[in-house]
């Protein structure tokens, strides 16, 4: 529905930090498909701002920003912080072919975001963005900037447009979007995640998915049978390389890339007995039993705006065509009911069918989820018109959000359970619903820098196809939000990669299951406030400049620093612990790093910090000893704290408050070191690492026996 403006430039304080700004060059806007199709929160806290037009200016003020506008013929935009400081000036210049909106630049500004669109660096002044998926060249753009000067903005539009970051004027950014109607969201905040925060609150945080899904994934090759796929699976375990999840590639399927809802098992390569289709005895069933978790890969050209538009209560064109043209019949007309209903081109599509349907079997056979290959999603329809009356301009950067939109909120309402999704493409408010891989381009650095730049625009769940042939690969590979082996058309399986790599494999295995419950913690974090788990540096050193482009390391949740693919690497400002060899190194410094033989990268410890580990475990939920082991990173006269998280990890039960927070805190000072435990936390054991041996340590006030170790100044205590 349109919507009649008295002027063509409407402003609006959603929060006190955050302002939505519309202009319609025609005085009508058109609401963005993301608000239509439920991608945008509209639910807005009631908040005390202050606004007053005089003539052709509207000023709005709140308790953290000022925003001018001058509505007459050239529009434009102030934004002051709350001391009367300039965060962001600039203005609106309609045009012929649509309309650009132009922002002052300071020298100084570094800017941030814009998604999977580059793989050349994460700072991106001087870039000239085009806002559109492509295979491989963008798999995954997203309209959201953020700036260091202290604001971020978001382009609520799902058609191709453009951003020039100081690419043509140095001294401006240029945001050009076709058509007659822009829409955008200006954010004000201390440092990238606030800015991100606040993000999140218009285009909803990062999904929660299963605990299970922070274990390691193997997907089997693509001429796999189901002797293979069991085959692999039962080595993991005899191998005791702990392993949550087995695919499958599209050699699954009866037809080759099927494309229909009417996709079939190969029976000869995966039997499933006819009378018993849902098992116990059929081998997902038997794969369940192992403690796995199955995926199988799907490509997809279904038109989903019909299901789109019934969700909302809409009726697609093709429906209001055919609705609106009653049938006609002479008298002496044979009433041949052949010529009575449209014919359509496209014969995938089941108008009355949504897509998730025809999952729902394999789901109930024991599939817990499914890949979302690019496949015809990432390809250009440029003759299609879609059964909401849109073409290809507006549907082709939508049409990924609608697909796991749908499989979310199918899996959910078919199971009851968490949704685990997982694709290459997105749009702004992919984070909502799925997790992404780098597409088809391995597990090199370049891939790291997409990484970073989807972490940047507010996404957290990444991974890549791990490069499993090298160290570096597989140190990487492993130290991710979600790691997964894909084997495809090769030979990608641990044990096959000699003796050196199938050792180190095992070993970062190992420790992936280990930091099981750091991770999901993390995960929680990221649902809760938008921060996502990969945190490139200059988010948590924003006034660093040795951090503003630095593509080969990152933090894994607050306490780890992770480097990769890279000899020559940079610890910031602070102490920092080497994970692997326990030495102490003093930031900011550069130099030339070797990690132990039989690791492939950088693994460090941020100073003060506490950090849960669990068992190794073959699978996530393995009924083993679940006692937690506390590795504790303390400075003389310093403080750590850190609150674990906990749910029953597949469940929405969280949701209506069940789950679990223990933290944990200690200190060193006056030769003491204090530890406080909640009693119901699981903890069995604490290793310290400490300047100096203490004189006492106490848990929960209690002095307590420990043992002291040195070199390494660590201090071991046994709970129970």
């Amino acid at each position: 529905m349109k919507r009649k403006n008295m002027s063509p430039l409407s402003v609006q304080a959603l929060t006190p930090s955050t302002f939505h700004i519309s202009f319609a060059a025609e005085g009508e806007s058109q609401p963005s498909l993301l608000n239509r199709y439920g991608f945008i929160n509209e639910k807005r806290p009631d908040i005390k701002a202050k606004q007053k037009t005089t003539g052709n200016r509207t000023v709005v003020k709140t308790g953290a920003a000022t925003l001018t506008a001058e509505t007459g013929r050239s529009p434009s935009l102030l934004i002051k912080d709350k001391d009367g400081k300039t965060i962001l000036q600039g203005k609106v210049i309609p045009g012929e072919h649509g309309i650009e909106i132009d922002f002052a630049v300071n020298k100084n500004e570094r800017f941030y975001g814009l998604g999977d669109q580059t793989r050349d660096r994460i700072e991106q002044n001087k870039t000239l963005a085009d806002m559109w998926i492509l295979n491989v060249a963008t798999y995954i753009p997203i309209p959201f900037l953020i700036s260091s000067a202290g604001y971020g903005i978001f382009v609520n539009t799902t058609i191709r447009h453009y951003w020039d970051v100081g690419k043509s004027e140095k001294n401006k950014l240029k945001i050009f979007v076709p058509g007659k109607t822009l829409d955008i969201y200006i954010f004000r905040g201390n440092n990238i995640g606030e800015i991100i925060g606040r993000y999140a609150e218009v285009t909803g945080a990062p999904a929660l998915p299963p605990k299970w899904s922070f274990g390691l994934w193997f997907i089997c090759r693509m001429q796999a049978d189901v002797v293979e796929l069991m085959s692999d699976a039962q080595k993991f375990r005899d191998g005791n390389i702990p392993c949550d999840v087995i695919g499958l590639e599209p050699g699954w399927m009866e037809k080759f890339y099927d494309y229909s809802t009417e996709k079939k098992w190969d029976d000869a390569k995966f039997p499933i007995p006819r009378y018993a289709p849902n098992g116990p005895s059929n081998f997902l069933n038997a794969l369940k039993r192992m403690g796995y978790h199955t995926e199988l890969w799907l490509c997809n050209d279904y038109d989903l705006t019909y299901e789109a538009e019934r969700k909302i209560g809409g009726q697609s064109a093709a429906e209001k065509e055919h609705s609106s043209k009653p049938l006609f019949w002479q008298d002496d007309t044979e009433k041949d009911t052949h010529f009575t209903e449209p014919v359509r081109l496209d014969k995938l599509t089941k108008v009355n069918e949504p897509w998730f349907e025809h999952l729902k079997k394999f789901v109930d056979q024991g599939v817990d989820f499914f890949k979302q290959d690019g496949a015809l999603q990432t390809c250009e329809h440029p003759d299609r018109l879609y059964g909401n009356g849109l073409t290809d301009r507006e549907m082709h950067n939508l049409y990924p959000l609608l697909y796991v939109q749908q499989m979310h909120d199918g899996f959910r309402q078919h199971t009851g359970r968490r949704a685990c999704c997982f694709t290459p493409n997105g749009w702004a408010g992919l984070q909502r619903y799925t997790g992404t891989w780098t597409g088809d381009t391995g597990g090199g650095p370049k891939t790291l820098v997409a990484c970073l730049n989807l972490a940047l625009s507010g996404h957290s769940l990444v991974t890549c196809d791990m490069d499993v042939t090298t160290k570096e690969g597989i140190h990487y590979g492993f130290l991710m939000p979600w790691a997964q082996v894909n084997s495809w058309n090769y030979f990608r399986h641990p044990w096959l990669q000699g003796d050196a790599l199938s050792s180190l494999f095992k070993d970062y295995a190992q420790l992936r299951s280990r930091l099981i419950p750091y991770l999901y913690t993390y995960a929680h974090v990221a649902h809760t406030t938008g921060m996502p788990m990969m945190r490139p540096l200059v988010m948590e050193f924003p006034h660093d400049k040795n951090a503003a482009n630095l593509l080969t390391e990152y933090f894994l949740g607050r306490e780890f620093l992770v480097t990769a693919f890279a000899e020559k690497i940079y610890l910031p400002a602070g102490t920092w612990h080497d994970f692997w060899t326990g030495r102490r190194i003093n930031g900011p410094t550069e130099f030339i790093y070797t990690p132990p033989e039989n690791r492939g990268g950088g693994l460090f410890v941020r100073a003060n910090s506490i950090i849960p580990f669990g068992p190794a475990k073959d699978y996530v939920g393995q009924k083993t000893d679940d006692a937690l082991t506390l590795a504790i990173f303390l400075e003389t006269g310093k403080n750590a704290a850190f609150t674990l998280y906990d749910d029953d990890g597949t469940t929405f039960e969280y949701e209506k408050g069940k789950f679990s927070l223990h933290k944990f805190t200690a200190n060193f000072s006056g030769g003491d070191l204090r530890v406080d435990i909640p009693p119901k936390a699981g903890v069995e054991k604490i290793e310290a690492y400490l300047d100096e041996k203490p004189a006492a340590a106490f848990i929960n006030g209690k002095k307590t026996e420990f043992a002291w170790s040195s070199p390494q100044n660590k201090l071991e205590i046994r709970i129970r």
